[in-house]
């Protein structure tokens, strides 16, 4: 995606700013936004500017690297790719892999070849908007390979173990989470992992020395994976690749602060499957923690529940199935 919103061109500039400004300052704007780009209007105004802003540079994108397949994990190259392909500008086989637990209009256009969705409940939404079912492939979000290993276990501390995660940025309320955490009655060991976020990696650090619970504080780390097993509660906010790791290692989610849109959706979901609660604001989470490991029972629950939604092979099942499609495609570069 950041190969298609270069910072040198003004239109992909301005798309880019607006849209994490919005989230940052008018969060109830962009919930409007994504809400009304999902009515059944007449062409969709933001598709229509996504795909101006972004066809030149895609087709750029194909004459230079010649791809025998274009394979979309946001929406708005995918609506570049099927405005060019209306005006055959543009031959290559494509394929869509959603990377959210609902589908949003945006990534729906006749002109994709292959859909690769979470659920079967996004197939249903996609052939009730007129995609072939044969086109739409149920496989999971795509993780890393090394999810894809078998279950491991919950390790057995005397304290339990919670992870706190906001995503590559460090972003989440993880401050005011561990110190509404602080009133939980019994010692956790809390693992708080910070990102990019260097500033709040030292306010965190400086925190720990005042918690009564157990801090490790962490930037960038490769393991990932291991915490996430080793974690009796994994506290963050629904982003669905970090919630799609969580469920290809069972562990049991606690969602905190959505953002407005594809986020809530995702939240909406897990938690109907069992997987995971939701914690109304990071002044909740402290009841929520203390229920739940009160309630070894509905951990177990949702441990299972996790595992049975976990797709850590979904990365192998969509190129499997790309591969499998290629051969009776005539492939002809674009024009």
């Amino acid at each position: 995606m950041a190969d298609f919103l270069d910072s040198r061109d003004a239109a992909s500039r301005f798309l880019k700013d607006a849209y994490l400004k919005m989230l940052d300052v008018f969060p109830t704007a962009y919930d409007y936004l994504y809400r009304w780009t999902q009515e059944p209007l007449p062409g969709s105004n933001l598709g229509s500017l996504t795909a101006l802003v972004m066809k030149r540079k895609l087709l750029q994108m194909v004459e230079k690297h010649r791809p025998d397949v274009i394979v979309f994990t946001h929406p708005f190259p995918g609506c570049a790719a099927a405005a060019l392909r209306r005006r055959r500008r543009l031959s290559l086989p494509t394929a869509s892999v959603l990377t959210d637990f609902a589908v949003h209009r945006l990534w729906v256009h006749q002109e994709i070849d292959l859909y690769f969705v979470a659920c079967q409940e996004m197939k249903k939404e996609l052939v009730a908007l007129n995609i072939p079912g044969d086109r739409i492939h149920v496989t999971g979000i795509p993780v890393a390979a090394d999810f894809a290993g078998p279950p491991a276990r919950c390790r057995p501390d005397r304290e339990p173990s919670v992870l706190i995660m906001g995503g590559g940025l460090g972003l989440g309320a993880i401050e005011q989470a561990i110190t509404d955490l602080a009133a939980v009655g019994r010692r956790l060991h809390i693992t708080a992992l910070a990102g990019a976020n260097e500033a709040l990696r030292r306010r965190l650090s400086a925190a720990a020395a005042n918690s009564p619970h157990s801090i490790e504080v962490l930037g960038f780390t490769d393991r990932i994976r291991d915490l996430m097993a080793e974690a009796a509660l994994l506290i963050t906010k629904p982003g669905a690749l970090t919630c799609s790791e969580a469920l290809a290692t069972g562990a049991p989610l606690i969602l905190l602060n959505p953002l407005p849109g594809q986020e809530e959706e995702n939240a909406a979901y897990l938690v109907s499957r069992g997987a995971a609660v939701r914690a109304a604001d990071a002044g909740d989470l402290g009841r929520v923690v203390a229920r739940l490991l009160s309630r070894p029972d509905m951990l177990a629950r949702m441990r299972t529940r996790s595992l049975a939604l976990g797709r850590p092979e979904a990365a192998a099942t969509i190129a499997a199935a790309i591969g499998g499609y290629l051969p009776h495609r005539q492939i002809t570069p674009a024009s």
